[in-house]
């Protein structure tokens, strides 16, 4: 007699290819209108299900937690990022979380790196000039961006995205300066020629460039506070394809619109999918260039995101460690 397959339930759409296979492997509940759950949907969804697999969109907190149902084994997280999930109360429970880390590096970096470019050679005003019929020819002095050969990028966090970030960034020309939690090895210092800094202070008050490569944990939100920020000068650009927690953003949109800063390059936002008139106004401007958090979104990324899911729990329904569990003090 075959054994019950584990009733797994999707909470958005993912691709049709990992549908496909989930169907094959699991009893799977699909979200084919990709509509995000409201939390009573999400509520219910856990008290039903041996497995959830949650995406940033879902808010699994220690309320939904507590409610679920004894059968829920694992949240297989289809992302990196596991901040929007209480993995320590999920932990106590006795409930499994798990991530998709490193399929995204190389799609997040090369956004990260896009943005660069955007902001620093106003690459989205201008894409807006021809069909606007706002263009009446070359002219000397006109949408003057900055150079940035021979700038200082300060990265902040060198994890596997800032790493590969800094990769990039050396085959434009720009010096790599990087602050993170722990000091990388020194072999990847000399591979990427980076001068690391204890302080995030100092290293703020030094860059043209600042972008946010860490993850959002209680520890960094709001690392680039209001006090922070203002030992950026007035030439800086900052850009952040991480979490949008990790910048006070009221703060931001005050030295934007006051000149303080040049410019931003922001996928990420503090209460998303809301965003701040403000900075929607300061975008219509030219001041900063705002993207719908696609900083990893490539086909192959999201395949992978998906198989990673896959092996996940069918690793932890056939009774194994999965490859990819969080613990609470992973974070």
């Amino acid at each position: 007699m075959s054994r019950k397959k584990p009733l797994v339930i999707l909470t958005r759409k993912l691709p049709d290819v990992i549908e496909t296979r989930m169907c094959e492997l699991f009893d799977t509940r699909l979200n084919l209108d990709d509509k995000p759950m409201s939390q009573a949907e999400l509520g219910e969804a856990m008290r039903g299900a041996d497995v959830v697999v949650p995406t940033v969109t879902d808010r699994i907190d220690a309320t939904l937690i507590e409610q679920a149902g004894s059968q829920l084994k694992l949240i297989a997280n289809f992302g990196t990022g596991v901040d929007h999930i209480d993995v320590g109360v999920a932990t106590q429970r006795g409930i499994t979380v798990t991530n998709t880390p490193g399929v995204l590096t190389e799609d997040t970096a090369d956004m990260t790196m896009a943005l660069i470019l955007a902001v620093a050679r106003h690459l989205v005003e201008g894409a807006k000039v021809i069909p606007g019929g706002q263009w009446s020819g070359w002219s000397p002095t006109w949408m003057l961006g900055s150079r940035i050969t021979g700038k200082r990028l300060g990265i902040v966090g060198m994890g596997r995205i800032g790493q590969a970030l800094a990769r990039r960034a050396r085959a434009f020309g720009l010096q790599i300066h990087y602050h993170n939690r722990r000091r990388v090895a020194p072999s990847i210092e000399e591979e990427l020629e980076a001068t690391y800094w204890e302080s995030l202070d100092q290293m703020l008050a030094r860059m043209d460039i600042v972008s946010v490569n860490c993850p959002h944990t209680p520890a960094t939100y709001h690392l680039l506070s209001a006090r922070r920020l203002t030992y950026l000068r007035p030439h800086a650009i900052i850009v952040n394809t991480a979490r949008g927690e990790v910048i006070d953003e009221i703060a931001l949109t005050r030295m934007l619109e006051s000149g303080e800063l040049a410019g931003a390059g922001l996928d990420v936002f503090e209460h998303e999918p809301a965003i701040s008139p403000k900075l929607v106004k300061l975008a219509n401007a030219g001041k900063v260039t705002l993207l719908p958090h696609m900083g990893s979104a490539t086909t192959e990324g999201r395949i992978d995101m998906g198989e990673k899911v896959i092996i996940n729990v069918k690793t932890f329904m056939d009774g194994h460690r999965p490859p990819d569990r969080v613990l609470p003090n992973m974070m």
